[in-house]
């Protein structure tokens, strides 16, 4: 039962990787389950303070994405316009456009944004770009904590 067990959790930690990178997945959340499956075994599990601190990390870092783009949407000279379309965007793209959508939409939004605000076009594109950083940013992080995760079930079975 515990190799079972331990196929699913390494499952689930891939699909936090891939998760990482497809909006359609909850990367890190993916991931995060996948450890915590892995106290239904008998030989590796972790303790309790690993796995609430991990579930911290994991909530953190899921806010921490949605909000990136807005931040870097304002780092980049964007205006409350700006800032509100990378929002808009973001919902937008998510139902129209589901892979992609989470990319094109904040940068969009905050380009319209920035438009509607009277700036430049090439003033609404730095904020766009900005925003796209800010996507960039996330992405890494999310990967960045799915791989640690990795590791962590790495070690433990190892």
């Amino acid at each position: 039962m515990d190799l079972l067990i331990l196929i699913v959790s390494a499952a689930l930690l891939l699909a936090g990787v891939v998760g990482s990178f497809l909006p359609i997945l909850p990367g890190p959340p993916l991931a995060f389950i996948g450890l915590l499956i892995m106290q239904f075994t008998e030989s590796y599990s972790f303790s309790a303070q690993f796995i609430w601190i991990w579930l911290f990390v994991t909530i953190l870092i899921t806010v921490l994405d949605y909000y990136i783009p807005i931040y870097g949407t304002k780092r980049f000279g964007g205006t409350k316009y700006g800032t509100w379309g990378s929002v808009v965007g973001l919902i937008v793209g998510i139902f129209l456009l589901p892979v992609i959508g989470v990319i094109i939409g904040p940068m969009l939004g905050a380009f319209i944004g920035e438009l509607i605000a009277g700036q430049t076009s090439k003033a609404s594109m730095r904020a766009a770009w900005g925003s796209f950083l800010g996507f960039l940013a996330g992405t890494f992080m999310k990967v960045i904590i799915c791989l640690i995760m990795i590791y962590d079930y790495v070690d433990r079975i190892i």
